[in-house]
């Protein structure tokens, strides 16, 4: 599908009748793990226009607010932004400086537990919705021995 600012991308739904869907949710699958899961190369075009959607506010589900800015999904409601889409955003990207700030905006909104939850409110990470989430704590192990490999740097 095209959208206007983005250009062609790839569709979150479609029904069959030339409608479709275009938001993004923080479960897998999803859009932005499409390079991830080696349904594309990360550089494809369609693929970064879906990106740019994505992590814009032309994606209903991408929150900004004091604390963070990033994906959530309809399961933990509006302003909830989800540990898992900032993971999977650093996870695809390609560019230093984004996987820093999604390293660096990680570290801030654990709330003092040390550990990454289902989700946290975009302006006070101490409102959180499981305070024991293994599927984001597993990604986020993933998250560092991938930036220790590639980009030890990051880590200073």
């Amino acid at each position: 599908m095209r959208r206007p600012r983005v250009g062609r991308v790839y569709a979150y739904e479609v029904d069959g009748f030339g409608n479709s869907y275009c938001i993004d949710d923080s479960s897998l699958p999803n859009l932005l793990m499409l390079p991830y899961i080696g349904a594309v190369k990360p550089g494809d075009a369609v693929y970064q226009n879906t990106r740019r959607l994505l992590l814009s506010d032309d994606n209903p589900y991408y929150f900004k607010g004091k604390a963070a800015e990033g994906q959530g999904g309809p399961h933990a409601g509006p302003d909830m932004v989800w540990p898992l889409g900032i993971i999977q955003r650093a996870l695809t990207s390609t560019d230093d400086r984004e996987i820093r700030f999604c390293l660096e905006t990680l570290q801030r909104t654990h709330a003092g537990t040390g550990f990454m939850h289902e989700s946290f409110h975009k302006d006070n990470p101490k409102q959180f919705t499981r305070a024991w989430f293994a599927w984001a704590n597993t990604s986020f192990g993933e998250l560092i021995l991938k930036v220790h490999k590639e980009r030890p740097y990051l880590l200073n």
